[in-house]
């Protein structure tokens, strides 16, 4: 644990690539594979569950180091991290456990899931009078679930082929699937990531998904399009779904379905399993997961003879449910929208072009002859402002704009642009100016600034006096270093009272909000539910009764949505 410890803080301490390049080279060459494979799980983004409580933690804590409990808060709200507060609090103790990263993780942290808090005291108090204050930190992360370092996976991937001598892309190829939520990484695992490469190459493994190839955006006048990317003619012209990205992966007479994410979901969707049969052994196809409803059934808009599209929120719904009853599987059926073939007859056709690959691809979905898997239509053009009218469709549509994908590109690993490019020509986001009313301190290096805000509109339109400020929208990102700390300032001279971390605050701030998508909510107290919130400037010159109502949001609502609410009032 000490060496990870130490390989921690090397890490955390700068913010140079060549550095932390550096440190994971050296730790890899020195450590025992066991205690490799659990550090590369770690780095590459492996999230275990949390393994005891917070509650637990906090009480153990205010024990041990015999604090009063405002004591613990106020220590908290300044540190801004449970893991790191607990370790500053928690008596040192003179010498540090010399056992490796998997011992501890195997033995003595991933028993402590589920065991009562009386013995839970029992256990992890010698475990945590065993270890230094780095060693401490780093051990209650794993334990918290929140273990993050400033390292991305292909730093990662770059320091695992910098060890074992082979090409990156092909150690990319390697770990993908080595962090899913299911791993128990081994000292085999690890020798399989930097083992040399064999003649035959490197087999993939029963349901071994391929790394994703990544899109660029794409942000460019449409008249600036011919003379930097070419004519259409060059370009294979999709849709952009609002799914969720898979691989569906055939092989050995089993079928298994991976998210981008790199999580193995295939339980999540067990309508799917038709394919079993009708896809031949040795296919991978590349597509969106989205909820799917039949010709017969779709409500507007179709997309193609065979169905509709359904919005994410519904998608949402499925994934949130830990058990997915027969009616949620009648009423929101999920198919997969295929947009390439990675593999072949058990050949990688990666290296293939793309319009190859798309013909390809065409074949297999009509052999396959299930309405579980249906291809993803192209569109054509004859100029980039034709498409780009075709593309203000999206909103109607419930897609997010167009992908481009040039016809003699090969299947890239990661957001690349060696081997061809694929582009995401997407529509402007929704937005809405709306008012700061509560702040949270960040997390890292923001552990001391408020940098975390919720946000509000208005309730009714502005004639109306006794009008109230309703929360709709979460965010943290948009704003330089220079703008949060002005806007922290704030929050700190005009906050009206504290709930443990959070503050809420006069509302004398507007800003501008972008978001994705825009649903209907019952869990929510405004009725409203956005995606992927963000700020996109501070409207300074925007006085906050100005701020926009849930009138105007709802107003976003896609026809259906607006409809439903209507009824519901």
């Amino acid at each position: 644990m000490k060496a990870f410890a130490d390989l921690y803080h090397q890490l955390d301490a700068t913010t140079s690539s060549n550095a932390k390049l550096a440190a994971l080279r050296d730790y890899f060459l020195v450590s025992p594979a066991e205690d490799a494979a659990w550090a590369v799980y770690f780095l590459a983004g492996g999230r275990p569950r949390q393994l005891v409580p917070t509650k637990s933690l906090r009480e153990l804590t205010l024990t041990l180091a015999g604090l009063p409990e405002w004591l613990f808060e106020e220590s908290y709200h300044a540190v801004g991290d449970l893991a790191e507060t607990m370790a500053l609090l928690l008596p040192t103790s003179a010498h540090t456990s010399q056992e490796g990263l998997s011992t501890w993780v195997e033995h003595k942290l991933l028993p402590l899931r589920g065991l009562p808090p009386e013995a839970l005291a029992q256990q992890l108090t010698p475990l945590l009078q065993q270890l230094d204050q780095r060693s401490k930190l780093v051990c209650i992360k794993l334990i918290t679930g929140s273990f993050r370092v400033g390292v991305s996976r292909l730093l990662v991937t770059r320091a695992l082929a910098a060890v074992a001598g082979v090409d990156a892309k092909r150690i990319a190829q390697r770990l993908v699937g080595y962090t899913d939520l299911s791993a128990r990484p081994t000292a085999a695992h690890y020798q399989q990531l930097v083992a040399p490469v064999s003649e035959e190459g490197d087999e993939r493994s029963e349901g071994q998904p391929y790394p994703f190839f990544l899109a660029h955006p794409l942000q460019l006048a449409t008249d600036a399009f011919e003379a930097t990317i070419g004519s259409p003619e060059r370009w294979q012209v999709e849709w952009k779904w609002d799914g969720i990205r898979a691989q569906l992966v055939k092989r050995d007479g089993q079928l298994w379905v991976w998210s981008r994410g790199e999580e193995l979901v295939t339980d999540r969707f067990p309508e799917l399993q038709v394919l079993t049969d009708s896809l031949p052994d040795g296919t991978v196809l590349d597509g969106e997961l989205v909820v799917w409803k039949p010709a017969s059934d779709a409500e507007i808009r179709p997309q193609s003879t065979q169905g509709q599209v359904q919005p994410f929120a519904l998608l949402q719904q499925r994934i949130g449910r830990k058990t997915l009853t027969p009616k949620i599987l009648q009423s929101l059926p999920v198919v997969i929208l295929a947009y390439d073939l990675l593999e072949w007859q058990g050949a990688d056709w990666r290296t293939q072009p793309q319009s190859a690959r798309r013909a390809q691809l065409e074949k297999v979905v009509e052999a396959c002859g299930q309405s579980q898997l249906q291809l993803s239509p192209l569109l054509t053009g004859a100029s980039w402002q034709d498409l780009d009218k075709q593309r203000e469709a999206s909103r109607s549509l419930g897609v997010e704009g167009f992908m481009l994908k040039r016809k003699d590109a090969h299947y890239g690993v990661g957001r690349t642009k060696d081997v061809g490019v694929w582009w995401k020509w997407k529509i402007d986001p929704y937005t809405a100016d709306a008012v700061l009313i509560y702040a949270q301190t960040g997390h890292g290096r923001r552990a001391s600034l408020y940098t975390d805000y919720t946000f509000a509109v208005w309730d009714s339109p502005e004639d109306n006096p006794e009008r109230k400020l309703v929360p709709f929208a979460k965010a943290y990102s948009g704003l330089t270093d220079a703008e949060m700390r002005e806007v922290d300032a704030i929050i700190r001279k005009t906050t009206i009272e504290k709930f443990g971390p959070v503050r809420s605050v006069t509302p004398t701030m507007v800003f501008e909000l972008g978001f994705e998508g825009i649903a209907l909510s019952s869990r929510h107290k405004s009725g409203i539910a956005v995606r992927f919130p963000r700020m996109l400037r501070w409207r300074q010159d925007k006085p906050v009764a100005e701020a926009d109502t849930l009138q105007t949001l709802q107003a976003l609502l896609p026809q259906a949505s607006r409809a439903d609410s209507k009824d519901a009032a």
